[in-house]
């Protein structure tokens, strides 16, 4: 079944020892159109914090009650670093994240092989490295512009989810103005590429 990922704004995510906060964003490869993170808020009511949970730490989201479980406790996910997700994550961030929740990596890089000597728990995680360009914040990306050869066609809303495998199928796409305005759900495969500084969806040439 398909879902937006709106379904899922500000859902509470219980870890293993009780609830740990709330979703407030997601971060997807815009290559695979896959869903890689959550975006959870962590902090108390007078300091937010967010950090990145990956989608292989948590059980199968309860889309109709709106509940997830993360398969990881409140202490581990208090010293997990840190994440700007105002921007492209950079690979030092994902590589920190992976060290420390001991995940898979979901960089393939065939001419540079990067490591990390380990980094005790609770450390500050610098981060100096260039950015991934294709790690996406859906916030931010929400309201681009998507544009074909022709011009802009309309304006994206909501991310549409295949519910099983977490994978972008299609975009929520806004056309016409606000008194004569519908919804058009655009494939992912016929994006052509996103643009940070443009703030643009570009679709394939038909």
């Amino acid at each position: 079944m398909l879902r937006t990922l709106h379904d899922l704004s500000d859902v509470c995510v219980m870890a293993t020892d009780g609830a740990m906060g709330r979703i407030r964003n997601f971060l997807f490869d815009d290559e695979s159109w896959d869903v890689r993170y959550l975006v959870v808020d962590v902090g108390g009511w007078m300091c937010r914090r967010d950090v990145a949970i990956s989608v292989t730490a948590i059980d199968r989201p309860d889309w109709d009650n709106r509940r997830i479980c993360a398969r990881l406790s409140k202490e581990q996910v208090r010293h997990s670093p840190d994440v700007d997700t105002t921007k492209p994550v950079t690979r030092q961030q994902e590589l920190a994240m992976r060290e420390y929740y001991n995940w898979p990596s979901a960089f393939r890089d065939n001419t540079l092989e990067v490591t990390f000597p380990p980094v005790p728990t609770g450390r500050e995680y610098p981060v100096r490295t260039r950015e991934d360009p294709h790690l996406r914040s859906v916030n931010d990306v929400a309201g681009y512009a998507v544009c074909d050869r022709k011009g802009e066609i309309g304006q994206l809303e909501h991310f549409i989810v295949d519910e099983h495998s977490w994978h972008i199928d299609y975009l929520d796409v806004q056309t016409g103005d606000w008194l004569h305005h519908r919804s058009m759900l655009i494939p992912t495969p016929w994006v052509k590429s996103i643009s940070w500084a443009r703030h643009s969806v570009n679709l394939k040439p038909k």
